[in-house]
């Protein structure tokens, strides 16, 4: 059957924590999923609000830096994937760490695909940190100026502060890129586990209610990351629609 029969794709639902194929239960690659996107995630954020800003409030950093930021930001994440396989193979975390090879859900993480996922999540958050920084009224700026503000200080009172709620816009548009990159990164060579793997490998197995039981959990888990940002810039930055 090329479509599956609905109550075959619940069952594989309402066991969540069952052993599927080879690959583990859903739980268990929910989790290795969850881990490796996060890691992706908190790289991508951690390069890409720093330089955000700068490129946000110096001008210079701007001019220098924007060539080299919109000729690579077209690129898809996976067209890299050739690149970053023959530069990063298949090494995991456990082969630097071996302390974290009895984690089911780090000893899993690969280097390769924490790359794609920084690529995907990276560019959003960029961008939306350098409108944050530049959309902030220059009132602001000089008010704080005149009563004494300077570098460090200017830089987390005013700039950040400022910028937020526009940062976590970023942050949000680039976590669900980064889910969905993580996804087709664990159909690479080399994975074993996790969410993607497990589509593609109960695909190899013409197993359609577990194709399509996948897909509803990738779904729904990047609905409630979508939904959490979504919460936290309502009940954190309401001041921002009243400025408006």
């Amino acid at each position: 059957m090329v479509l599956p029969r609905l109550e075959a794709v619940g069952k594989v639902l309402a066991h969540p924590n069952t052993k599927i194929l080879i690959t583990g239960s859903l739980i268990e690659n929910m989790g290795i999923s969850l881990g490796r996107v996060m890691c992706g995630f908190f790289l991508a954020a951690a390069m890409a609000i720093p330089l955000g800003i700068l490129m946000g409030y110096y001008r210079l950093a701007e001019r220098v830096l924007e060539s080299t930021v919109e000729s690579l930001r077209p690129i898809p994440p996976l067209a890299w994937v050739p690149l970053i396989l023959s530069w990063f193979g298949i090494k995991s975390l456990a082969d630097w760490f071996p302390e974290l090879s009895s984690s089911v859900i780090f000893g899993g993480v690969q280097f390769s695909m924490i790359i794609i996922i920084l690529i995907g999540a990276f560019f959003p958050i960029l961008l939306n940190t350098i409108h944050g920084v530049k959309g902030i009224p220059v009132i602001f700026i000089e008010s704080a100026r005149t009563l004494g503000s300077r570098g460090f200080s200017l830089l987390f009172k005013v700039i950040v502060p400022a910028s937020l709620p526009t940062i976590m816009t970023g942050l949000r548009i680039g976590l669900g890129i980064g889910w969905m990159c993580l996804v087709a990164a664990e159909m690479m060579p080399g994975s074993n586990a996790g969410m993607g793997y497990l589509i593609w490998y109960a695909y190899e197995l013409l197993r359609t209610e577990i194709i399509v039981a996948g897909m509803i959990v990738i779904g729904l888990i990047g609905f409630v990351m979508d939904r959490g940002f979504r919460y936290v810039e309502k009940k954190q930055f309401a001041w921002v629609s009243r400025m408006k």
